[in-house]
């Protein structure tokens, strides 16, 4: 696995700057459990993907990676459109993407 990804994960996260986050892009790379000076057992996950710069990065636990996309350029970080269809009315609003740029 090496590149740039934009990997999700099953929780929600919270960054450095307080958001709350379900994904993350940056360059990855993978590192074994031996990284964050603790020895796991069968029940934990035994890898890692660093995301992001040696300087600015977040560390994911391999069982917490839901999707892994690969993609060099960065995806889209402006506000979304959500569309929903309530009692026959089709309703749209803007919300902020739940990505968290790990490249610094």
């Amino acid at each position: 696995m090496t590149g740039k990804y934009l990997i999700t994960t099953d929780n929600w996260f919270i960054a450095p700057d307080g958001e709350q986050y379900r994904a993350a892009w940056g360059e990855a790379e993978v590192l074994q459990d031996d990284i964050l000076g603790i020895k796991t057992n069968r029940n934990s996950s035994n890898w890692y993907v660093r995301l992001g710069s040696e300087n600015g990065h977040i560390i994911i636990a391999g069982c917490q990676i839901h999707y892994a996309i690969k993609c060099e350029e960065a995806p889209n970080f402006d506000p979304i459109k959500i569309k929903k269809t309530k009692n026959g009315v089709e309703l749209e609003k803007e919300e902020v993407t739940r990505i968290y740029y790990a490249q610094s």
